[in-house]
């Protein structure tokens, strides 16, 4: 008996005309490309090393482009931003133990934001596996061992046929809710040989769909339906889910005022009646959360950022939807639905009543009113200016990626990132040297679009090579160093813990960045708070890559926290 599966399974006349002839010159490297790109993969990010050789000679018989940065973290952040811009499996191309292990921080910030990171690692030749000391060069004991607590999964390859299945399986989980990074290790050997196995056409990697049970959709529904004054913490699983038209029109439909983590930065409208913005670390929102009789938490663990450094204690019902098992009740009992965010509020949607509420958007009113008082009293105008005359210069469709930088840490609070998904910051994992690598990624997803970066000039240190990158490949990022002659962020704790000359290790030597940027041929500006919105509205219309340096020195407002 014959099923239509069966036919479905069949090869054509010219499928099997291929598979009898392959091209010849093919090698273990080419397995990889190809499958890559009939995943669909457009673009891949990496460095080649010794052990890695084989994918990077396969990748000119490709039409893959490659964009090629000078330190692997950094190619990593590059990777990672792709990730975030695209919501596809950014590839990650590496080589053995060294350049490998110096994509883990970027990894690990990749994995805290959930961004869909493919990274394909060399290993040392199979006859060196099995941890022995056997001398090769880059040997590790176990080189994905050092992965295993990072990513969220290991693909180890051994011979040629497993590499299209690793490469799928990889591109699955990386693409699974909750996107992550995933690590996959392929032999020198392996990679260098000759292959004779057919071109690889159209791997079957799928995402699985991760669906809310509908008891749980349906209780939640009721609670918020009958809840008197129900709010909503909006976080990172919004953005990435696509689900702010969603999340608004729940919002709407049961008048619950929004705010959104940092994380979440434009999961929903701003200036919108029922937004609290992104005042986390401020206690009037603690205060007014804490209130709630219901509060849904859609995309977010309710981490220490997100909780206020976790003073947050909740006196209501919680709900949380989150699509990383881990993270659910975590931090606080609740309902918790294992789904999809945009899964979980469409169902949401569909069962929950309209709740009118005369006052919910004059509470919301009377929080941003004790929020502005509260900040206006500690008299900072430099640092409100500088995000007001950046969000002037920066085109609303336009992305930003910010360093762990003072600037950054107002802008988590206080900046409007206008659209969905184009605010991105290293606050995940909070390591340094994200921001510029991480916006030439974007600035690779779509080179019409022009980017901005934001850091301070310790973390610009960090990157400062990936400058050769940018006129390289002429991408359109636009790079704002604020030159405060340290790490200021962390001056400003060491001094607030030990006094005024607790200064240890965080004053800095640094170049002349204008000049720096010029001799990469990348144009450099000096700018000043007065000038800075001309001169960035002035770099960002420009093609290809920009430097700005502004000497300033900055302070962040006063903590709720510790109070």
């Amino acid at each position: 008996m014959t099923h239509d599966h069966d036919l479905e399974l069949r090869p054509t006349a010219a499928q099997t005309e291929a598979a009898l002839n392959p091209p010849p010159g093919r090698n273990g490297g080419d397995l990889v490309v190809e499958t890559l790109s009939g995943l669909g993969a457009t673009t891949v990010f990496g460095l080649p090393g010794q052990h890695a050789l084989g994918i990077f000679d396969a990748l000119r018989r490709s039409s893959l482009r490659y964009i090629g940065l000078r330190v692997e973290n950094n190619a990593g952040f590059a990777a990672d931003a792709y990730g975030r811009i695209t919501g596809e499996a950014a590839p990650l191309l590496l080589s053995t133990g060294p350049g490998a292990l110096t994509s883990l921080a970027a990894l690990q910030e990749a994995a805290a934001a959930s961004a869909p990171v493919l990274a394909i690692s060399s290993q040392i030749p199979t006859a060196g596996l099995g941890g022995g000391r056997h001398g090769y060069l880059h040997e590790l004991p176990d080189q994905a061992a050092s992965f295993r607590g990072v990513v969220k999964s290991v693909h180890q390859v051994r011979t040629q046929s497993q590499i299209p299945s690793a490469i799928a399986e990889a591109w699955k989980s990386a693409l699974t809710a909750p996107h992550g990074p995933v690590w996959v290790e392929i032999p020198q050997d392996v990679l260098l040989a000759e292959t004779m196995l057919p071109v690889v056409t159209a791997p079957d990697a799928t995402p699985e769909e991760l669906v809310p049970r509908p008891e749980l959709t349906a209780l939640a529904a009721h609670l918020l339906s009958s809840a008197a004054r129900p709010a909503i913490i909006a976080g990172g699983g919004v953005v990435r889910a696509d689900a702010s038209r969603k999340l608004r029109q729940l919002a709407e439909k049961i008048n619950a005022p929004v705010v959104t983590t940092f994380g979440g930065k434009g999961a929903f409208p701003w200036t919108h009646p029922l937004s609290l913005q992104s005042w986390l670390e401020d206690r009037h929102t603690t205060d007014f959360l804490e209130d709630a009789d219901v509060l849904l938490v859609v995309g977010s663990g309710l981490g220490e950022l997100s909780s206020n450094y976790h003073t947050f204690k909740p006196r209501g019902r919680i709900i949380q939807i989150e699509a990383d098992l881990g993270k659910l009740e975590s931090n606080h009992p609740a309902l918790g639905i294992h789904a999809d965010a945009r899964l979980a509020l469409q169902a949401l949607l569909e069962t929950v009543e309209d709740r009118p509420d005369e006052t919910a958007r004059n509470r919301v009113g009377e929080l941003l009113t004790k929020v502005a008082d509260r900040i206006a009293a500690q008299e900072l105008p430099l640092e409100q200016g500088l995000l007001k005359s950046i969000r002037r210069a920066l085109p609303a469709d336009s992305p930003s990626f910010w360093d762990m930088t003072i600037l950054s840490y107002w802008a988590w609070s206080a900046f409007d990132p206008e659209s969905p998904n184009t605010m991105h910051s290293a606050q995940g994992a909070g390591g340094l040297g994200y921001a510029f690598p991480a916006a030439l990624g974007a600035a690779a997803a779509d080179p019409t679009c022009p980017v901005l970066a934001v850091s301070g000039d310790g973390g610009a240190l960090y990157s400062i090579a990936e400058l050769a990158t940018a006129k390289q490949y002429a991408l359109p990022v636009t790079w704002l160093i604020i030159d405060d002659g340290g790490y200021g962020i962390l001056r400003e704790y060491m001094t607030a813990a030990f006094g005024e000359t607790a200064t240890t290790a965080t004053e800095l030597t640094r170049p002349d960045f204008v000049e720096l940027a010029e001799s990469f041929g990348v144009p450099g500006v000096r700018t000043s708070p007065g000038t800075l919105e001309t001169d960035l509205t002035k770099a960002l219309s420009e093609p290809g890559p920009s430097v700005l340096v502004l000497p300033a020195v900055l302070r962040m407002f006063a903590p709720t926290h510790l109070d």
